[in-house]
């Protein structure tokens, strides 16, 4: 399908690996010039080079987000170009941790990085974006801000934050050409995800093919109507929707990619 974003200019944070990258190649594979962004230079510029084989346009952009001054330099990089159309925060992180053992330090620094690094990036690329009179905000949220879980509590808390301020940003750009807008994944399979299963299954009963190890652990943990895990592509591509003027109507609006994880109306 032709999302019609050829020429767009795109910024996606933390696009070294996994959801980011894939989110990347999408938009790339639809003719965006897309800056892909991570703190390892090496995983950063395979991807660019990934791209760049694939026929796309790239850049990439250096720098830890949790602070001012690695935004800074990111910011820099991605509007050096000119103005970002579609901006897609990414980046972040989780650790498995419980009430018990989660700091207030833990939840101070995962909310630095899952919502305030967000933050960062919005007020330095919305400025430019304002001036063309046109634009993306996607920021990536997930289905435990809106079902949270016992564990993991501060990441949960960093995902409801994310969707809530998505809409606040999406009431202050009304009139501007500009939406803001969420996509919550379910429960994605990645490699990490993979290499999970198959050193948990055989504690857990789960057989020796992944894709029976894959059917048992979403019925015992992540029930959906699929029967399965969610692939980065299936995320990637609700991005390229909302990014696309086919979404010029839809503005402070969580989509959920969990094939029903969520139980809602």
């Amino acid at each position: 399908m032709d999302y019609k974003l050829a020429g767009k200019r795109a910024l996606v944070t933390g696009s070294s690996a996994g959801l980011g990258e894939a989110i990347a190649i999408m938009l790339a594979d639809e003719g965006v010039h897309v800056i892909v962004h991570g703190r390892n230079e090496e995983r950063t510029k395979a991807v660019a080079q990934r791209i760049t084989e694939a026929g796309g346009t790239v850049e990439v952009a250096l720098g830890d987000l949790a602070t001012d001054e690695g935004a800074d330099n990111v910011a820099k990089v991605a509007l050096a170009g000119g103005p970002i159309d579609i901006l897609v925060n990414n980046a972040g992180y989780y650790a498995h941790t419980s009430w018990s053992n989660t700091s207030c330090q833990d939840w101070t620094d995962v909310y630095n990085v899952n919502v305030i690094s967000y933050v960062r990036m919005i007020q330095r690329i919305l400025p430019a974006m304002k001036g063309q009179g046109w634009g993306r905000v996607i920021n990536i949220g997930g289905g435990l801000g809106i079902q949270p879980i016992s564990d993991q509590p501060h990441y949960n808390a960093s995902l409801a934050a994310r969707h809530n301020m998505s809409v606040s940003l999406a009431r202050q750009l009304a009139g501007t050409g500009i939406t803001s807008n969420v996509v919550a994944p379910g429960a994605i399979m990645n490699p990490g995800v993979e290499q999970w299963l198959r050193n948990a299954a055989p504690q857990k009963g789960w057989g020796t093919d992944i894709a029976e190890m894959e059917r048992n652990a979403v019925k015992e943990l992540v029930p959906n109507d699929a029967g399965r895990f969610g692939r980065q592509e299936e995320v990637a591509a609700a991005v390229a929707y909302l990014a696309s003027p086919y979404a010029d109507y839809v503005s402070g609006a969580l989509l959920r990619v969990d094939a029903g994880t969520v139980r809602s109306i």
